[in-house]
């Protein structure tokens, strides 16, 4: 079976190769030849992958799988939440978001958030939706050189390393993003 991954970004789809059966042939955006940015312009990261997912679909004829993934701080009511990857800007660049949750957090001791990633799914005309959570907290100085975005400042819960410290084969079977392709990986099961 060929599926398209609707990303660009190399760190995600090492992430999701890692997880993928062997039966199914990965395709990235590259592959197909898609070299425009995907208007990501909802408000919720559900929506975010829904569009991804059917813009793919429509423009390429391709079955495809989207994810999109929110950092969710409780003492920020749920910030940076579905607008994580620009944060601190149009630029999406990484330590500058991270810079930026590290010094509103500065003086607060409650520090806990979810990373949350929903993957949208469309495959013969039908759209699915997966959701996977991680739960943890926000450090208070990166750590770690593995993984990408926030992951140097996330704590996953019941480990004593970040993200960025641990290697993807246990990331993988914790984090987030594992969980919702998992659950992709069941349907495409069935």
């Amino acid at each position: 079976m060929k599926l398209v991954f609707a990303t660009n970004n190399r760190n995600k789809l090492k992430e999701v190769q890692a997880l993928v059966p062997s039966g199914i042939e990965l395709l990235s955006l590259t592959d197909i030849g898609c070299k425009e940015d995907i208007p990501e312009t909802s408000t919720t990261i559900e929506g975010n992958a829904i569009l991804k997912a059917n813009y793919v679909k429509e423009k390429y004829g391709y079955n495809c799988f989207a994810d999109d993934t929110g950092l969710e701080v409780e003492s920020l009511d749920g910030a940076p939440g579905v607008y994580s990857a620009r944060y601190a800007g149009e630029s999406k660049d990484a330590d500058a978001n991270m810079n930026k949750l590290l010094l509103e957090l500065d003086k607060k001791e409650h520090r806990t958030a979810q990373f949350k990633t929903v993957i949208a799914l469309t495959i013969d005309n039908q759209l699915e939706t997966f959701t996977g959570i991680c739960k943890g907290e926000i450090t208070k100085e990166k750590k770690g050189t593995g993984g990408f975005g926030y992951d140097p400042i996330f704590w996953p819960k019941g480990y004593s390393e970040t993200f960025a410290e641990l290697p993807l084969s246990e990331k993988n079977k914790i984090s987030h993003r594992g969980k919702a392709v998992q659950l992709l990986i069941e349907y495409l099961n069935r």
